[in-house]
């Protein structure tokens, strides 16, 4: 069998790969019916409401309510309505949620998501796998994909080879689930700043008079007009009822002074040292006291003479209500204060220490108006007057600084700092090889070792340990998001990758195409050692003619134009089509996947042992992408000769992967930057026009004449 039609039989079997992998690879993820897991996950449910807003309010989350009789089981959402992060592919994973009324996980399901890695490499079942994690949790846990678990924070084990997409799954589980259970009560997001309780001073007292300490803001008031009240009133079916005349609308319906009695400041000067004892003689730790005052409507009413609760007084801070009943409840005889009104109710409320009031912060008396309208009907409306306590008054501690929540960005990258420095380290390294190859080509042998290690650490550690293998699926993914919302966030999330791309973009606009291929695609580093074993054992290797060679380079163009053509169409196609590419079988999954896959990722790299880099130079789209650059570069390095060429033709033969033509120029798409041809020109035994200017100078050298003796 001559060359020629052994290299059309290997050509042959490669295309028969190529058109077979659809096959297997064409698997649709189509969006899910979520009631079905509803129902599984619930399977005591006796009924599920309509998915619908948690309340009435229209920045309301949606949800389904699902009930056993007329009990409440849990609360199912999706995961898009609330949270919709974008992932690897930048498109969401939509997942169900479900949770219990006590805010626990019961459930974690995916309806649908376009990851390719998902798609067309790890079995979904993986994925069911990571989601099962979260049954059993807290929504008020703080969960973490990978690491180790600490007190603050929950680990969950990631999904190898998808780290990204299971780490916004995460992202877009937690935050939607926090938002649910917040707007149910189910757990206080605003307790998380609430201040630290403070505590009040007891050495704080000085006589001051009622304009003293109204004037201050030790005691506030909260002042009602008739006609205030009646606009309060006004589209209620009690608008005219208790109306106040024209000419009464500025009379005063209720004047309220209110403070903190237990204040020494306040409460001496308005009860009198014996009285204020005796106050505080009644308090337990934890209480507090408040003095109210007022003319007017009457704060205190008579309903808690019939049921021992006051319903026309209470307190706010924090977003709770402080309600007080009658054993809470002291008569005030007389004020001290000296300029003090007459009032006529005054009255001390005792908030107890399970209401959890903190002197230091700020809260409201809420005082509501009631109006009857017939023996058992009425409505009401209340007003509200603040209250800040001065700081001389109290002692608040420091607010804690509360614990940064790094975004999903920033702790993918504090993740992967040991990665992000090891991969910085060696991309200055290579950047440092190629400012310095003239140099480093005059030692040949030192180059070879450094450029076989160099590629060792980028298969082993680029390749199979980081997963930092380049795709055309990131071109489109680029190209798609310039072409709607573009957000970096999208390509920080996996650090590796994103380092790479920086890398590839700036030698391209530099040197060409030429320094990923040559050196930091994973792949093609794999393939290059390959075929060195393969020459060191001397495994035979076939080369078409240039003529063929020249015409097969256009084969990864046109796979690329018509990936980009499926691209503009529907980007799932396009990555499912994608696997052309065998980087995900490689190294992403390494050869742990269905048998086309891992026979064609073989077959590419057996057949590399007889045609280096078969597979960049003919199939690669991802190549073919990059070279679209290669005219841009700003550098062009490789040094040539008068000569290259015409008649010397040695470098277009040593050229390994055939990119010098056979007039000596270097086709700088299809370089792969390997420094080969620059070794032989500096070499004065390799190079012609080196060995022919060499001779030439040892032709025209004087020959020393010896020394005669004549003594």
């Amino acid at each position: 069998m001559n060359i020629k039609s052994t290299w059309l039989l290997y050509l042959c079997a490669m295309m028969l790969f190529i058109l077979t992998l659809p096959c297997e690879a064409v698997f649709v993820s189509p969006p899910k019916d979520p009631m079905p897991f509803i129902e599984e996950i619930f399977p005591q449910a006796t009924h599920i409401g309509e998915k619908q807003r948690i309340s009435n309010d229209e920045s309301a989350p949606f949800a389904w309510v699902v009930y056993q009789d007329k009990n409440v089981l849990g609360y199912a959402f999706e995961t898009n309505d609330i949270a919709k992060i974008p992932a690897y592919s930048g498109e969401p994973v939509n997942m169900l949620v479900a949770i219990d009324p006590q805010g626990n996980y019961l459930g974690v399901k995916v309806l649908e998501h376009h990851e390719p890695i998902i798609l067309t490499g790890i079995p979904e079942s993986k994925l069911w796998e990571f989601t099962d994690q979260y049954t059993g949790l807290h929504v008020s846990d703080r969960l973490k994909v990978g690491g180790s678990s600490s007190d603050n924070i929950v680990n969950i084990d990631g999904l190898s080879g998808a780290t990204v997409t299971v780490m916004v799954m995460n992202d877009a589980v937690t935050k939607s689930a926090k938002k649910i259970a917040a707007r149910l009560n189910i757990i206080d997001l605003e307790a998380l700043n609430r201040l630290p309780m403070a505590t009040i001073k007891h050495d704080v007292y000085q006589p001051a008079s009622w304009q003293a300490l109204t004037g201050d803001g030790s005691i506030r008031r909260l002042y009602l007009s008739r006609e205030a009240v009646d606009e309060a009133f006004v589209g209620t079916e009690a608008e005219h009822i208790d109306a106040a005349a024209p000419e009464q609308k500025s009379a005063m319906f209720a004047e309220l002074y209110y403070a903190q009695a237990n204040i020494p400041h306040i409460g001496i000067n308005l009860l009198g040292e014996s009285e204020y004892q005796w106050l505080m003689a009644q308090l337990a730790p934890g209480e507090h006291a408040f003095i109210v005052l007022g003319n007017g409507y009457s704060f205190k009413g008579s309903g808690y003479v019939r049921g021992g609760i006051f319903d026309r007084i209470q307190l706010l801070q924090n977003g709770d209500t402080i309600s007080f009943h009658d054993l809470d409840h002291f008569r005030v005889t007389d004020i001290y204060a000296t300029g003090a009104p007459k009032f006529k109710e005054m009255s001390i409320f005792i908030a107890r220490a399970h209401d959890e009031f903190n002197p230091g912060a700020d809260w409201q008396l809420e005082l509501l108006v009631r109006r009857q309208m017939g023996a058992i009907d009425s409505t009401f409306t209340s007003f509200k007057g603040d209250y800040h306590t001065l700081d001389k008054y109290v002692s608040r501690p420091a607010m804690p600084e509360p614990e940064a929540e790094l975004s999903l960005t920033q702790q993918v990258w504090q993740d992967k700092q040991v990665e992000v420095i090891i991969l910085l380290f060696l991309m200055l390294l290579l950047v440092a090889t190629l400012i310095f190859q003239d140099i480093l080509v005059r030692h040949p042998t030192f180059l070879h070792n450094f450029r076989h290690i160099f590629l060792i650490v980028v298969v082993v550690f680029i390749g199979w340990s980081w997963g930092g293998q380049l795709s055309v699926v990131n071109v489109f993914t680029f190209l798609q998001a310039l072409m709607s919302d573009f957000s970096w966030d999208l390509f920080l999330l996996d650090p590796v990758i994103f380092i790479l791309w920086c890398a590839a973009a700036v030698t391209i606009m530099m040197f060409g195409r030429a320094v990923y291929c040559g050196w930091l695609c994973p792949f093609g580093a794999l393939q290059e050692l390959l075929n060195v074993f393969a020459r060191y054992v001397k495994l035979p290797q076939i080369e078409p003619p240039f003529a063929v060679h020249e015409r097969l380079w256009a084969i990864k163009y046109l796979i690329l134009l018509a990936l980009f053509g499926m691209s503009l169409d529907s980007m799932a196609v396009a990555e499912q089509m994608a696997e052309v590419e065998p980087f995900k079988t490689t190294f992403l999954l390494k050869f742990d996947r269905q048998w086309p896959f891992v026979l064609y990722a073989v077959s590419l790299l057996v057949i590399n042992l007889f045609n280096r880099k078969f597979f960049c130079r003919y199939l690669c789209p991802l190549g073919a992408a990059l070279s679209v650059g290669s005219n841009l570069r700003l550098f062009s390095w490789l040094k040539r000769r008068p000569e290259c060429g015409q008649p010397c033709k040695t470098c277009a033969k040593e050229c390994e992967i055939q990119a010098i033509h056979p007039d000596g120029s270097i086709n700088m798409r299809e370089c792969h930057y390997c420094l080969d041809c620059q070794v032989t020109y500096f070499n004065e035994q390799k190079c012609p026009p080196l060995k022919k200017l060499a001779r030439k100078k040892n032709k025209f050298q004087e020959k020393e004449i010896p020394t005669v003796d004549v003594s």
